[in-house]
C-alpha cells in the first residue's frame, strides 16, 4: 500500500489505510508493506517523534510501514502542495521500500505523488495498481479555494487522469465521484464502489460529565471536529457564534486555518478551540454536543466527502451540514435523515438550524438515533474492510487470469510461502 497518511495520525484517511492493512496482516496473513510520509495531519506539523529522520521502517501491529521525509507546508497554496508532492515523489523514487514481489500494489488517493509512486511500483513488479479515491485533486484544486489552484487544476486533472487509467480497478468511495473519474478517462467497468466505514467505537455513557468537564453544561453547543483546512470553510461557524451570542461554538483539531480562525474569534467568548481528542475520548467528546457541523465552501461539489460524517453518525447525534445541496455531503445527510441541511457560508442559517435544534430536544435526539442507525446497518468496518478486500481480490484474479496464470486462493486463505525476512503470508 502506498498512503502518505498513516498511524499514527488520527483524521483523515490515515485511519482508514491503517485499518485495511492492519485487516490484511491480523485476518488474511498477507505480509503487508506500506509506503507512508512523516506524521503530520491535520496540524500540518512534522510529528515531534521524527525529527532529523529522513527514513525510518516500523512495524506496527504486523504492518511494516517505510516512512520517507517529505516538505510539510504550514500556509496552503498551490505552489507549496506542489512542492509538498514533488518531495513525496523524489524520496519515494530515490528509496522505494525494500520488499519481495507483491501481489497488487493498492494506493489511497488524494496524494498524485502516492499514486505515481504505487503505479511505478506495479508496473516494476508487473502486478496490479488499485487506487482508491478518497478525493479527487483537480477538482480540488479548483473548488477548495486554495490560493493559485484553479491555475494548476487542469495540469492537476491531467495527471491524475493519467494515474487513474493505468489501474486495473479504481475504488470510489461516493458514487458523486463516479462522473468526475469517467471524465478522466476511466471506463465504467473498471469502477468500483468502496464507501468508507465507521472506524470509531460507540460513545459511553458519559455524556452529562463530558459536558462539565468542557465547560458545555446548560449551554447550546455545536462541534466541528477534524481538519481546519480552506475548503471547510470554517468562517461560517465564527460568524454563526458573532450572530449569536447564546450559542456555544466549539472547534476541535487542528489544520492549516486554525491561527486565521483563532484570531478571527478574537473577543468571542462563545468560541471555543479544543485540541484533537485521544481516540479513546473522540466520540465521548461528539456525543456531548448537542449538534455536530460539517462545513464546506459553496464551492465545494464533488471533489471529497468528508470521513467525519462516519464518526458524527456513530456518536448519535443531529448533524448541521453547511454545504452545497448537489454534492456527496448533502446525500449522505439526506440519505441518513440524521440531520438539516443549511446553505453553505450562510452564518444566520446556520445559526437557525441551531436554534431549532435547542427548542426540541426530542427530534434531536431521535435524528441522532436515526444517524446511529444507519452506521450501524451501512458504515460497518467489517463490511467497509470485505468490499477493499473483494476489490483486491477481483484485481489479483483478473490479472492472473489475463496473464495465463493459475487463479489462486484469496490472499490469507493458506499461509504463503516464507519470505526473505523470514515473516509468512503473501505480500500485499
Amino acid at each position: 500500500m502506498v498512503s502518505t497518511n498513516y498511524a499514527p495520525e488520527q483524521a483523515g484517511i490515515g485511519p482508514y489505510a491503517t485499518q485495511v492493512a492492519e485487516h490484511w496482516a491480523a485476518d488474511r496473513g498477507a505480509e503487508v508493506h506500506v509506503l507512508a510520509g512523516i506524521p503530520h495531519y491535520p496540524s500540518w506539523r512534522p510529528d515531534p517523534s521524527y525529527r532529523g529522520r529522513w527514513r525510518a521502517t516500523d512495524e506496527r501491529s504486523g504492518v511494516l510501514v517505510h516512512r520517507r521525509r517529505h516538505t510539510v507546508p504550514r500556509r496552503q497554496t498551490a505552489v507549496r502542495r506542489a512542492l509538498y508532492e514533488a518531495s513525496i515523489l523524489t524520496h519515494g523514487l530515490v528509496a522505494p521500500p525494500r520488499m519481495g514481489r507483491p501481489d497488487a500494489v493498492l494506493a489511497q488517493m488524494p496524494s498524485l505523488a502516492g499514486g505515481v509512486l504505487a503505479a511505478r511500483i506495479a508496473r516494476r513488479h508487473a502486478v496490479p495498481f488499485v487506487p482508491v479515491v478518497q478525493d479527487l485533486m483537480g477538482a480540488a484544486a479548483a473548488q477548495s479555494g486554495i490560493t493559485g489552484g484553479g491555475r494548476v487544476a487542469g495540469a492537476a486533472a491531467a495527471l491524475e487522469g493519467r494515474v487513474l487509467r493505468a489501474a486495473a480497478l479504481v475504488g470510489i468511495i461516493h458514487e458523486t465521484f463516479r462522473e468526475r473519474v469517467h471524465a478522466l478517462g476511466v471506463p465504467d467497468h473498471k469502477v468500483r464502489l468502496v464507501p468508507n466505514w465507521s472506524h470509531v467505537a460507540p460513545a459511553g455513557d458519559t455524556r452529562e460529565e463530558t459536558r462539565e468537564r468542557l465547560g458545555w453544561t446548560g449551554r447550546t453547543v455545536l462541534l466541528h471536529a477534524g481538519n481546519m483546512g480552506l475548503k471547510q470553510g470554517l468562517e461560517v461557524l465564527v460568524e454563526a457564534a458573532r450572530l449569536h451570542p447564546a450559542l456555544h461554538v466549539a472547534l476541535m483539531g487542528d489544520g492549516s486555518r486554525r491561527a486565521h480562525l483563532t484570531a478571527l474569534a478574537a473577543g468571542l467568548p462563545n468560541v471555543q478551540f479544543l485540541p484533537p481528542a485521544d481516540s479513546g475520548d473522540f466520540t465521548d467528546v461528539l456525543a456531548a454536543a448537542d449538534g455536530l457541523v460539517v462545513t464546506q465552501r459553496a464551492s465545494v461539489l464533488d471533489m471529497s466527502v468528508p470521513s467525519k460524517l462516519t464518526s458524527y453518525f456513530m456518536a448519535a447525534r443531529p448533524v448541521i451540514a453547511s454545504v452545497a445541496p448537489d454534492g456527496g455531503t448533502a446525500q449522505e445527510v439526506r440519505r441518513s435523515d440524521a440531520g438539516w441541511l443549511v446553505p453553505p457560508e450562510d452564518p444566520a442559517a446556520l445559526a437557525a438550524a441551531a436554534a431549532e435544534l435547542a427548542e426540541d430536544p426530542a427530534v434531536a435526539t431521535a435524528l441522532g438515533a436515526r444517524g446511529f442507525d444507519y452506521a450501524r446497518a451501512h458504515l460497518g468496518r467489517e463490511a467497509g474492510l470485505g468490499r477493499i478486500s473483494a476489490l483486491l481480490d477481483e484485481a489479483i484474479s483478473e490479472h492472473r487470469a489475463t496473464a495465463g496464470r493459475p487463479v489462486l486462493r484469496a490472499p490469507g486463505a493458506h499461509p504463503g510461502p516464507a519470505r526473505p525476512n523470514g515473516r509468512k503470508g503473501n505480500p500485499s
